[in-house]
């Protein structure tokens, strides 16, 4: 992204109107514990991490982060 449009909730909206129209209860992302500055991000969006997945043999080690879509 273009400095001069980083710091101005861009990212936070897009995510918000991506899941504004979905049925589920829950949206689910992935982490790489090498990142916590995203994991952080996440959580102030209101997602929990709730575990810790490795889908393959090679891959990082990824935080397993949930947020309720329903109030």
């Amino acid at each position: 992204m273009r400095p001069s449009r980083r710091k101005q909730g861009i990212s936070e909206r897009l995510h918000k109107a991506l899941l504004k129209e979905r049925t589920e209860d829950l949206a689910v992302l992935l982490v790489a514990l090498t990142h916590p500055k995203v994991q952080a991000l996440y959580e102030s969006w209101g997602y929990a991490k709730v575990g810790k997945q490795q889908p393959f043999a090679d891959p990082p080690v990824y935080a397993v982060m949930v947020k309720g879509l329903r109030d």
